[in-house]
């Protein structure tokens, strides 16, 4: 495995690393424990050093799931790697199929009292990289930075972090805390956020890529005739899952396959490599509940793409026709 620095922070993390959301949210029911116990100790043992949760990612019976999991899975391994979660946000609904809105809710009582669940879920003293799960219009982010500063002082937390930051408010928030990393949704269907690249290297910022592999789609494994559970599984409602969409990311696919091909990989490695080779604080966080997947991540990292590679690449999706993606849960601001 290859290693990255977020930013200017020097926290470093593994080329690649694991989203572990899946385990236990949004993919299916959860996985069997005992699987992913396993699973998790021979992701550390290959050399991924970075592990993506967050208190919210489990289920109505098991709102915590992913975090209970991890804590007991790593706590062997707790001085060798870096454990990221997030605070701030809980779902409406949530026994309701599909992908059900998400309430934003980061006011500084409620960050208080999500830093100790996770660290009692975790079985740790501190969290490595706490991200505010999404926006909260209601609360600015000099004052979520400023809790944070805080924690960092008081070593609960070592790092922070948001997700689906922008720009306005990744600048008033790093002038008072300075942020480690923004972790967003990035993948070849999902370029927007290329937009914020210069104010990260101007303010020495990682950027972690969730979704890397837009839910799975680029990894070529799926059809037209692929199902998913409904009242489980997010890519059930997810718009590049459709039937119809197989043939609008024909040329898509088509173009990751013949780059596999080249580079004698796998499309999902392809698909990682570009985003790895175009800034070297760029680190993805793919998840899987596999270990011959864990194994084709990892590999990703030791494909080099040229800058003109990249950039060939960039040019090819820019003139593509797509089919609609996943651009994430609605947001509504009700508080209970």
């Amino acid at each position: 495995m290859n290693y990255r620095t977020l930013g200017l922070s020097g926290l470093r993390v593994s080329a690649v690393g694991l989203g572990c959301m899946g385990m236990s949210h949004a993919y299916g029911a959860p996985a069997d424990k005992r699987e992913m116990t396993e699973l998790l100790a021979d992701a550390v043992e290959m050399g991924y050093l970075f592990f993506d949760t967050a208190e919210m990612y489990g289920t109505p019976e098991r709102p915590h799931d992913n975090e209970e999991l991890l804590g007991e899975a790593l706590r062997p391994f707790r001085d060798r790697i870096v454990i990221a979660t997030k605070f701030g946000i809980s779902f409406d609904h949530p026994e309701a199929a599909g992908t059900y809105p998400v309430i934003p809710d980061s006011r500084p009582e409620v960050i208080r009292r999500s830093i100790e669940g996770s660290l009692r879920r975790l079985r740790t003293d501190r969290i490595d990289l706490y991200y505010q799960h999404r926006i909260d219009p209601k609360v600015a982010p000099e004052e979520v930075a400023g809790v944070m500063a805080d924690l960092i002082r008081e070593g609960k937390i070592l790092h922070w972090g948001i997700s689906e930051a922008t720009e306005d408010y990744l600048r008033r928030a790093h002038r008072v805390c300075p942020v480690t990393a923004v972790q967003n949704r990035y993948s070849m269907m999902t370029r927007w956020h290329e937009a914020l690249f210069p104010a990260l290297e101007e303010l020495g910022v990682g950027f972690v890529a969730f979704s890397p592999l837009a839910n799975g789609l680029l990894t070529d494994c799926y059809t037209a005739d692929s199902a998913f559970d409904p009242a489980t599984d997010y890519r059930a409602s997810m718009p590049q899952f459709r039937r119809e969409s197989f043939a609008q990311n024909r040329s898509l696919l088509a173009l990751v396959c013949r780059l596999a091909e080249e580079h004698h990989a796998t499309p999902s490695q392809i698909a990682l490599a570009w985003m790895l080779n175009k800034k070297p604080w760029i680190v993805p966080i793919p998840g899987t509940r596999r270990l011959c997947r864990l194994k084709e991540n990892i590999g990703a990292a030791e494909i080099t793409l040229t800058p003109a590679q990249v950039a060939s690449i960039d040019a090819a999706l820019d003139a593509m026709p797509m089919s609609e993606v996943f651009g994430g849960s609605p947001i509504k601001e009700k508080r209970s």
